[in-house]
């Protein structure tokens, strides 16, 4: 009953402008042919849709009727195509970026402060989660990318380019002086009082497997779910913490804490940005992808 939905675009502009000679110029097409169109329209509608005048037409009851609908959803699509076109055009959208406190504080931030300095219009929303769940979350389609720490599984959906390099340390504060300045060796951390993350992240789970795989085996005396809890614990002597040494570095330069030297070196690891192989980023997506991607370059 619908019939050519070309008709119906036809018979739009012809009622919004009540003119056949103004649907034509509108739509590119000759006079006959917009009202062939019209016609066709009214053979499957079964009633007159206009009434023709000197200066053009005027719609029926019918075509009254008809046009209210009309209207409504073409305006519609109108509106659709506007934005699809303010997407494009990077004045309109949303990026989904998951990331840690870690990678967001020390790696992302500064790119989203870029990308919103140039483009306003875009709203970004941040999940803010540990490796696994970021990687959960882009396998779900529910973000664009994130940006995770390794090591992480990256299987044949994901692809993981690393951005930059972090390094593990251990730190102490005034109680254990007497570590101050001493090669030690990894079996001694048995020994004393341990502060590490909480175990669903991926530092926890590298630790874990670094010192297991040296025949060491830890009891934290405190699990937290923050880097930052873990200095401000070390600071009030309760523990070694175990942390990023982004997260120490400010207590470390004011002589606060000191890093504990060790006769085997830990192996440093990476910031990923994480992509799915078959999703499609949306253009907002992108573009922020492209800032992070210069920015390395111009770095190298």
């Amino acid at each position: 009953m619908i019939g050519n939905l070309e008709y119906f675009k036809v018979f739009y502009y012809t009622a919004r402008l009540g003119s056949v000679t103004g649907a034509a110029g509108v739509l590119s097409l000759s006079q006959p042919a917009v009202s062939q169109s019209l016609k066709a329209l009214e053979r499957n509608l079964g009633v007159s849709l206009f009434q023709r005048e000197a200066r053009g037409v005027r719609l029926t009851a019918e075509g009254q009727l008809l046009y209210s609908y009309v209207e409504k959803g073409y305006e519609q699509i109108e509106r659709g195509v506007e934005k699809v076109t303010a997407m494009l055009n990077l004045e309109l959208g949303e990026v989904h970026i998951g990331a840690s406190d870690m990678t967001l504080r020390f790696y992302l931030l500064p790119f989203l402060e870029k990308f919103h300095e140039r483009f306003p219009g875009i709203k970004v929303i941040v999940a803010n989660a540990p490796t696994p769940e970021t990687l959960r979350l882009l396998r779900a389609g529910k973000i664009d990318f994130g940006v995770v720490s390794t090591p992480f599984e990256q299987g044949t959906d994901i692809q993981g380019d690393p951005v930059r390099e972090i390094e593990d340390i251990f730190v102490a504060g005034r109680r254990f002086i007497s570590y101050k300045n001493k090669m030690l060796d990894l079996q001694e951390l048995e020994d004393l009082p341990m502060i590490f993350l909480e175990g669903n992240t991926s530092t926890r789970s590298y630790m874990n497997t670094y010192l297991s795989g040296n025949g060491i085996v830890l009891q934290p005396e405190f699990e937290l779910s923050t880097s930052d809890m873990i200095v401000q614990f070390a600071l009030r002597n309760l523990g070694i913490g175990c942390v990023v040494r982004d997260f120490a570095q400010e207590a470390l330069e004011a002589g606060l804490l000191f890093e504990l030297r060790f006769n085997k070196m830990i192996p440093k690891r990476e910031f990923c940005v994480v992509t799915g192989r078959r999703t499609p980023l949306s253009a907002a997506a992108g573009k922020l992808l492209q800032i992070m991607r210069e920015d390395e370059k111009n770095d190298s």
